[in-house]
């Protein structure tokens, strides 16, 4: 079961690599979590990663999200929030704004 679930993630993020709102590397690490459980050397094969490696690697060490990944994400979230403004109705303009702001502190308040 944990490795269907670990293989479920993988699709995610992979999808998230050609997705630019779908994000790629909390997948992974979901992924990595499972596989850590259920299949270790899939796991150490994410960590290996040439591109998205050494980011799971500070998350799994440090819980650490680098600046530039930072960065990508705000403006990321930045340009959603300002999608949501200009096409959608008012009430969820507000509830998307008060999750997307919530979610940015978080983001900007981790360990580089």
């Amino acid at each position: 079961m944990l490795r269907l679930a670990g293989y479920t993630a993988l699709c995610f993020g992979i999808v998230g690599v050609f997705l630019p709102i779908l994000p790629t590397v909390p997948f992974l690490l979901l992924a990595a979590y499972f596989f850590t459980r259920s299949h270790p050397e899939l796991a150490e094969r994410l960590y290996a990663h040439p591109s998205y490696g050494p980011a799971m690697i500070q998350w799994r060490d440090r819980r650490a999200i680098p600046r530039r990944a930072k960065i990508s994400a705000l403006i990321a979230m930045a340009a959603g929030a300002v999608f949501t403004w200009f096409t959608v109705g008012w009430p969820w303009v507000l509830a998307s704004l008060a999750v997307l702001a919530g979610a940015g502190t978080w983001i900007w308040t981790r360990a580089e």
